[in-house]
């Protein structure tokens, strides 16, 4: 997520499609390991699965807001909403 940080700051002014080139093959990388990581998270994959053997675990809770709004499911939501906005963009920017 942190490239993307750089590239869509610098691509703001003004938005060309080349911003949107290299932005959207980092945040669909992103959305896959968000969506691995809510898998591991939700215990649909088994812990086995996980490579994080040492150190912090992948399925640790370290916040849970409201019963169900994690650290993995804020990841997967801020991806999807960039990849959504990114789709809209390159939309508009196809009728200019």
């Amino acid at each position: 997520m942190y490239p993307l940080v750089v590239i869509l700051s610098a691509g703001l002014f003004p938005v060309t499609k080349s911003v949107i080139k290299f932005s959207v093959p980092l945040a669909l990388i992103g959305w896959m390991i968000a969506v691995y990581h809510n898998l591991l998270y939700y215990k649909i994959l088994p812990e086995s699965a996980a490579p994080c053997v040492r150190g912090i675990s992948c399925t640790t809770v370290y916040i849970e807001w409201l019963g169900f709004i994690t650290i993995p499911l804020l990841s997967l939501l801020a991806f999807s909403a960039i990849l959504i906005l990114l789709f809209f963009t390159n939309k508009e920017l196809s009728h200019e």
